[in-house]
C-alpha cells in the first residue's frame, strides 16, 4: 500500500487542528450567545414583574381615592376613625398581593409650620393677619359655622412663634433625654433653616454655619419638601431623630398647623400634648375615652375638663379640627420576584375631588 507523502500528512494535520479550533469558537460563541439570551430574557421578566408590582401600586392608589371620597360623601364635615378605614389591610393577587394602608396626615406635626409667621408664595393657605371678623352668608346673616380669622402678630426680636414653641415642647414629650440647650439648638435651627432671611435665630444657624462643615451645604431657607430634610437641620442627631420621625411630617407647600383631634392615636399623643401643654399621660386618657365617632365639632374638644386646667390662646385653637384635607397612602406590592414600594399624599378639594399632589417611591413620606 503506498505511503503518503510526509508534507501531505503534515497539511493534514494542521487542517485537523483549524477545524477543531473553529469547532471551539463557535462553541465558545454558541455559548456567549445562549448566556445573553438567557439574561435578556431574564431582564425582560424581572421588567415585566416590575412594571406589574408598579401598576398594583397604581391601583391600590385609585382604590384610595375612592375610598376617600366615600368616606367624605358619609360626612363631609367630620372625619373619624370610626369604619376603621385607617387599618393596614392585604390583598391577594394572582401571582403576588397588595399592602397598603390609607392614614390621615393632619395627625402629625407639619415642620413649615414653624415658619407659619412668615408669609409665604409657596403656601397653600392665606396668611392668618387681621382683626377677627364674624364672617357673613349671602344674605348678611353671620355664620358660625365658617372659620374665624385669628390675630397673628410678628413676634419681638429673640421670640419664638407659637408654633416653634409648641415644635420645642414636643421634642422634649418624644424625646425625654433631650436637655433644654439642645432643644433650643434645634428649635431656632429649624426656624433658620424654613425661613427667607439669612438673620441668626438666638441659638439657630444659617449658611455660614452649614458652609463650615466638613461636607458643607447651605440652608433651604425655604418650606421643606420631605421630612427627611430635618436630619439636615443643625442640631439634630441620629442618636435620637427616629424617636422623633413618627410624630413629624411635611406637607409641601403648607405652612399651616391644622390636627385631626378625631384621628389621633395614642402613640401620636405627643403631638396633641405639645399643643395643648397637656401631659402626655393626660392625652392618652383623653383619646382613649373619645367616642369612635368621634367630636362633632372642635368645641366639644376644647370643651374637655381636661383643658380648664390648661387655659388655649386663640392661636393654639386654630390648630385644631375635626374633618382632614390631606391623606397618606403607603403602599407594598409584590409580582412573582419583583417587590414595590410607594407612599402617595392626596388633597381633598372643594370636598368633592380628590388629588395626588406627591408621590414617593421606595420610602415613607
Amino acid at each position: 500500500m503506498p505511503t503518503q507523502p510526509k508534507a501531505l500528512h503534515k497539511q493534514s494535520g494542521v487542517a485537523l487542528i483549524v477545524v477543531l479550533m473553529l469547532v471551539a469558537l463557535v462553541v465558545i460563541i454558541t455559548a456567549d450567545m445562549a448566556s445573553r439570551l438567557q439574561l435578556q430574557v431574564t431582564r425582560a421578566s424581572n421588567i415585566k414583574d416590575n412594571n406589574q408590582a408598579y401598576w398594583y401600586a397604581m391601583g391600590a392608589e385609585q382604590f384610595a381615592q375612592k375610598s376617600i371620597l366615600a368616606l367624605l360623601q358619609k360626612n363631609e364635615n367630620v372625619i373619624s376613625l370610626e369604619g376603621d378605614w385607617s387599618q393596614e389591610f392585604t390583598f391577594p393577587l394572582e401571582g403576588g398581593g397588595i399592602q397598603a394602608q390609607l392614614l390621615d396626615m393632619q395627625t402629625c406635626f407639619n415642620l413649615n409650620a414653624v415658619n407659619a409667621v412668615n408669609s409665604s408664595e409657596d403656601s397653600d393657605s392665606s396668611p392668618n393677619t387681621g382683626t377677627p371678623t364674624s364672617p357673613t352668608d349671602a344674605n348678611g346673616q353671620q355664620n358660625q359655622n365658617k372659620p374665624q380669622p385669628v390675630t397673628r402678630t410678628q413676634p419681638e426680636l429673640g421670640a419664638a412663634p407659637e408654633e416653634a414653641i409648641a415644635f420645642a415642647r414636643l421634642l422634649q414629650n418624644a424625646v425625654p433625654e433631650l436637655d433644654n440647650y439642645s432643644v433650643e439648638v434645634v428649635r431656632d435651627s429649624l426656624i433658620d433653616w424654613l425661613d427667607s432671611d439669612d438673620n441668626l435665630s438666638q441659638s439657630g444657624a444659617e449658611d455660614a454655619d452649614y458652609a463650615a462643615l466638613v461636607n458643607p451645604y447651605l440652608a433651604a431657607n425655604a418650606n421643606m419638601v420631605s421630612k427627611s430634610e430635618f436630619r439636615l437641620v443643625n442640631g439634630v442627631q441620629a442618636q435620637w431623630v427616629n424617636q422623633l420621625l413618627p410624630q413629624i411630617c411635611v406637607i409641601p407647600k403648607l405652612n399651616e398647623l391644622k390636627i385631626n383631634v378625631n384621628t389621633v392615636v395614642e402613640e401620636q399623643a405627643p403631638v396633641l400634648a405639645a399643643l395643648t401643654g397637656a401631659s402626655v399621660a393626660e392625652i392618652q386618657t383623653l383619646i382613649s375615652n373619645r367616642r369612635p365617632s368621634g367630636y362633632e365639632n372642635i368645641q366639644d374638644f376644647l370643651s374637655e375638663t381636661l383643658f380648664s386646667n390648661y387655659p388655649l390662646n386663640a392661636v393654639q385653637q386654630s390648630w385644631f379640627d375635626v374633618k382632614t384635607e390631606y391623606f397618606l397612602l403607603h403602599t407594598k406590592t409584590r409580582y412573582n420576584n419583583a417587590s414595590f414600594a410607594m407612599s402617595s399624599l392626596f388633597k381633598v378639594q372643594d370636598k368633592q375631588k380628590v388629588t395626588v399632589i406627591r408621590r414617593e417611591f421606595g420610602g415613607k413620606l
